[in-house]
């Protein structure tokens, strides 16, 4: 009998064009990050083995409304949404940061349901979420053909630009988006509709302006978990690059400017210290009470995003919010 995994077909594409391997961007990346003049960890090494776990743990706090606001509007509009979905007939639903894909099974189930000619192309990073994911879609919805890819978004987009000649429907849910200041989040949106063609979507969450008192409470929860998210960040690098952070030295700090509408989050050092990360050959003074930044995370009115779609060659289609308008899921259009 096959197992799911050979009944899954799964692309590798995670070797960077560079030819270097994801230890060596890993230190490639830490390095520049410290030795800038206000040091800063990319946000997407977080999501280790620990940190996905912990962030797992994140999205069931009580402070952490992202999650639930952008299943309730999954789970209130799927029926319109998949009805879009398939105006245009056969199409490759490509869900970039697929993960576990907990949120996109509310769209998968329906497209089922409403018996839609399409393919499921889960993206990530990381092999085993997408070996989990294959298995349990396998096992959960059999009838869904799956082809994970495993990579970095613009090599998954340009591979499937090059062998898939049908329409696409691109996810980026969550609220993924924030993490980019403006120019990046222009940039990396004009590089998805680079890969795009007139009658292609994309569907994008949105974290919307609010109550600062609650956007802040949902990255410095009560019960310290997003605290050990943050720090994990530095485990993360002592194991993986040969670092010798002592990690109790540090604390999270996490603040909200409603100007701007971002969120930042820092480590703090506590006192004085030197670090060693020898994989990336540096050594890291820090000073006492120095902040170290890990984390943005923009939060946008509706115009806002109208005019971030419009600079990137994308149309609202339709705005999905959920019952309290906290959050959102953006259908654009090709434009």
């Amino acid at each position: 009998m096959e197992t799911p995994s050979t009944l899954t077909p799964m692309i590798e594409l995670s070797r960077r064009q560079d030819g270097s391997n994801d230890t060596t961007a890993f230190a490639h990346d830490v390095a520049e990050g410290l030795s800038q003049r206000q040091k800063t960890l990319p946000s997407r090494y977080f999501y280790d083995g620990a940190g996905s776990k912990l962030f797992q743990q994140i999205m069931t706090l009580p402070e952490y409304y992202l999650t639930r606001c952008e299943q309730e509007v999954l789970q209130e509009n799927k029926e319109a949404m998949v009805r879009q979905f398939s105006q245009g007939g056969l199409f490759h639903l490509i869900d970039l940061g697929a993960g576990d894909a907990f949120k996109t099974k509310i769209l998968l189930s329906e497209l089922s349901e409403q018996q839609s000619a399409f393919d499921y192309v889960p993206v990530d990073i990381s092999g085993d979420a997408m070996q989990e994911l294959s298995e349990s879609l396998q096992k959960e919805l059999p009838q869904v053909k799956v082809e994970a890819v495993v990579g970095e978004y613009f090599q998954a987009l340009k591979w499937l630009q090059e062998n898939k000649a049908e329409r696409k429907v691109v996810l980026f849910l969550g609220s993924n988006i924030g993490n980019f200041e403006t120019a990046e989040s222009i940039g990396f949106l004009r590089s998805i509709r680079s890969y795009l063609q007139p009658g292609d979507q994309l569907l994008m969450g949105v974290d919307l302006r609010k109550n600062p008192d609650v956007i802040l409470k949902a990255y410095d929860d009560a019960a310290g978990v997003t605290a050990a998210f943050n720090l994990n960040l530095l485990h993360r690098i002592n194991r993986e690059l040969d670092a010798d952070f002592d990690v109790n030295q540090f604390c999270h700090h996490a603040i909200y400017n409603p100007l701007e509408g971002v969120m930042r989050s820092f480590l703090v050092s506590k006192s004085e210290q030197e670090v060693h990360i020898r994989k990336a050959g540096l050594t890291v003074h820090f000073d006492a009470w120095e902040a170290l930044q890990t984390e943005n995370s923009y939060k946008y009115n509706i115009p806002q995003i109208d005019e971030l779609g419009k600079e990137c060659g994308f149309e609202i289609e339709t705005v999905f919010y959920d019952s309290q308008k906290r959050f959102a899921d953006v259908l654009f259009k090709v434009s």
